[in-house]
């Protein structure tokens, strides 16, 4: 058994839910229910859905900026809620995240310099002279910012918003981290240097065996750049598989929906069959199936009993009762009339992505 069929970090069936303010008030938001996954060595992981879906929830739970309501963590099958600040700095040495924002995620009032020392003499002791100064150069050159003495007594405002990003995967890289956790890391940036941002995380984890988990809500990313794809909605994942199936054949009504959100008012019919309202209130979510006040073929199971991960493929699994063996199962036969040519859609969406970036 080689390093890359050990996971490095594992999530098991993870919860959180967040108590609402109010006096007497003992409602829940039920953010992240029951979710399951593995991240290993020089792997990308995708985790997409769309907003309120509680993909960044599920990001600070592995990050361990807030406490479980339930489930666990294992770093290399073991036990890793940190418990006291010494065991979460020896955590944070090996799971780093990169934020959203890199223009909130860094401190205004500080250099490159100062904001890579810092993390540098956090994680690898009190580097001194000469031997700070190259790491310093070491981690922008790492994230392909040279030369790097151009930048380093830059402010986060003089910087662009791609160099700004950079930056913040070199701070993260200070830790020599074996997993990033990556929020949503180019929503914030222009078009055009999504890519450079993206080839970046993906030489890295050739590079450094660094595995990834890849947040976000843009599916033909997802197909790009990641090796693996799960499906979120409403803190449940409703299908999961390798990027290409998942993106090129979707299986569950609201993948299929994912990729048919792209405009086309050449298929007007199409559409009209498709899902229609919105996300649910995650206080009080649907019973059953969280989709099905959503799905076009939805039946009273969907709306009763909560479906499990079912195999509809080749290491691929999707929450839905249309793939079970029950006699009450809904009919998704008209899948495709439903949702148009899903092959073609997603393939023009992925290479107006790769194209524009």
């Amino acid at each position: 058994m080689t390093d890359d069929d050990i996971p490095v970090l594992q999530a098991v069936e993870l919860r959180k839910h967040f108590k609402l303010r109010g006096v007497g008030s003992r409602d829940v938001v039920h953010a992240v229910d029951d979710v399951s996954f593995e991240l290993r060595r020089g792997s990308v992981l995708a985790l997409v859905g769309e907003s309120g879906s509680g993909k960044s929830t599920i990001a600070r739970l592995l990050a361990q900026l807030m406490p479980l309501t339930g489930g666990r963590l294992l770093l290399h099958g073991e036990d890793a809620t940190a418990r006291g600040r010494r065991a979460f700095r020896r955590y944070v040495g090996r799971v780093q995240m990169i934020f959203q924002d890199p223009f909130g995620s860094l401190n205004p009032v500080h250099t490159v310099r100062y904001v890579l020392t810092r993390s540098l003499r956090i994680h690898r002791g009190r580097l001194r002279g000469a031997e700070l100064e190259q790491a310093l150069v070491d981690l922008l050159d790492r994230v392909q910012l040279k030369p790097a003495q151009r930048y380093l007594d830059k402010f986060p405002h003089e910087l662009s918003g791609g160099q700004r990003q950079r930056v913040a995967i070199a701070r993260a890289l200070a830790a020599d981290p074996e997993v990033l956790l990556a929020d949503e890391p180019i929503s914030m940036l222009d078009v055009s240097i999504r890519l450079g941002i993206l080839n970046l995380l993906q030489d890295l984890r050739d590079r450094l065996r660094i595995a990834i988990l890849y947040i976000t809500h843009d599916i033909a990313s997802a197909r790009y750049f990641a090796d693996r794809t799960m499906v979120m909605y409403a803190g449940r994942i409703v299908e999961t598989g390798d990027s290409e199936s998942v993106t090129q054949d979707p299986k569950h009504p609201y993948t299929q929906l994912l990729v048919r959100s792209a405009p086309d008012p050449d298929d007007l019919e199409a559409r009209a069959h498709g899902a229609r309202g919105e996300a649910p209130s995650l206080v009080k979510p649907p019973s059953g199936c969280r989709f099905h006040p959503r799905c076009p073929f939805a039946v009273e199971l969907c709306r009763t009993e909560t479906p499990p991960l079912l195999a509809v493929g080749d290491g691929r699994q999707a929450a839905c009762w249309g793939y079970s063996d029950r006699p009450d199962r809904p009919d998704l036969g008209s899948v495709l009339e439903a949702y148009g040519d899903r092959a073609a859609l997603i393939g023009e969406t992925a290479t107006g992505v790769e194209a524009s970036a």
